[in-house]
């Protein structure tokens, strides 16, 4: 699943890309899996509107459009497998496509997903001003360091587990929650409030470093992630233990292990975490 990097990546892509211009019609596949909002209620709210601006929050891509002097938002998750491209219309539309917004630029805002774990969705201003996607985590680029320890006071979940918990952080999944507890020599079993105030500080530092290094290069390009111009990431090149089970360490030459924690496999240096 595209994690707060990917989701990063694709959304300035498409803001540098369709910024300003305006939706002249949208298709749909109709496929109920894909749409938390009907087709016709998105068909709707897009046609006509300016695209105003195109950023993350969480692992949200968020679209503010306005027509009319009318605000409104249009929300794209990417579920497992979902990709949002801007395309030239000549370009041929590949398989599991199930929406394409014609542009007034000429190209075309495409979200294609296999699984169809993705969704599309349009906020009204009264859900916009509730923060109805948001949730109640914070996002991990912008907290302070108290903020940071404040969340794990008290809990005794595994910090993997607790870094993966959306109403804590958001946007962090699997492969940074790994690469960041790495880099912060902290082990993915401990107990969140046993961490220290010292390792809690370095594990933001590790995870503030690691999701912006990420950004920088694209992205993981594990599986089908792409960017809005279907191009892959690199920061897989940059991964020290996810996905690496058996492979020596890059700083101590000890052997990756591998187990699962909440379950979600997990990766990890048995002599360099602690």
């Amino acid at each position: 699943m595209p994690e707060l990097p990917e989701v990063e990546t694709v959304a300035n892509g498409v803001h540098a890309r369709v910024h300003g211009q305006t939706v002249v019609s949208l298709s749909t596949s109709n496929k109920p899996q894909t749409f938390k909002s009907s087709p016709e209620h998105i068909a709707e709210t897009l046609t006509g509107s300016r695209i105003e601006r195109v950023y993350r929050v969480g692992k949200t891509i968020v679209v503010d459009l306005i027509r009319n002097g009318k605000k409104a938002q249009f929300l794209v998750h990417l579920g497992m497998t979902g990709r949002l491209l801007v395309s030239e219309p000549d370009v041929p539309v590949p398989p599991h496509t199930h929406a394409i917004l014609s542009l007034s630029g000429g190209r075309e805002l495409r979200f294609v997903d296999a699984r169809r774990f993705g969704r599309l969705s349009v906020l009204t201003p009264s859900e916009q001003a509730a923060g109805a996607y948001i949730g109640p985590g914070k996002e991990p680029l912008q907290i302070s360091l108290p903020e940071f320890i404040a969340l794990f006071h008290g809990r005794r979940t595994p910090i993997k587990a607790a870094l993966l918990n959306q109403s804590l952080l958001h946007g962090v999944g699997n492969i940074y929650a790994d690469e960041s507890l790495f880099r912060a020599g902290v082990r993915p079993k401990r107990q969140a409030a046993r961490l220290t105030r010292a390792e809690l500080a370095r594990l933001r530092e590790a995870l503030i470093t690691v999701l912006t290094h990420a950004i920088e290069l694209g992205g993981s390009s594990v599986s089908d992630y792409v960017d809005a111009d279907g191009v892959r990431g690199f920061f897989q090149l940059e991964h020290r233990v996810y996905m690496r089970t058996g492979q020596p360490c890059l700083i101590c030459g000890t052997p990756i292990k591998k187990i699962v924690i909440g379950g979600r496999s997990t990766h990890f240096c048995p002599v360099c975490q602690r």
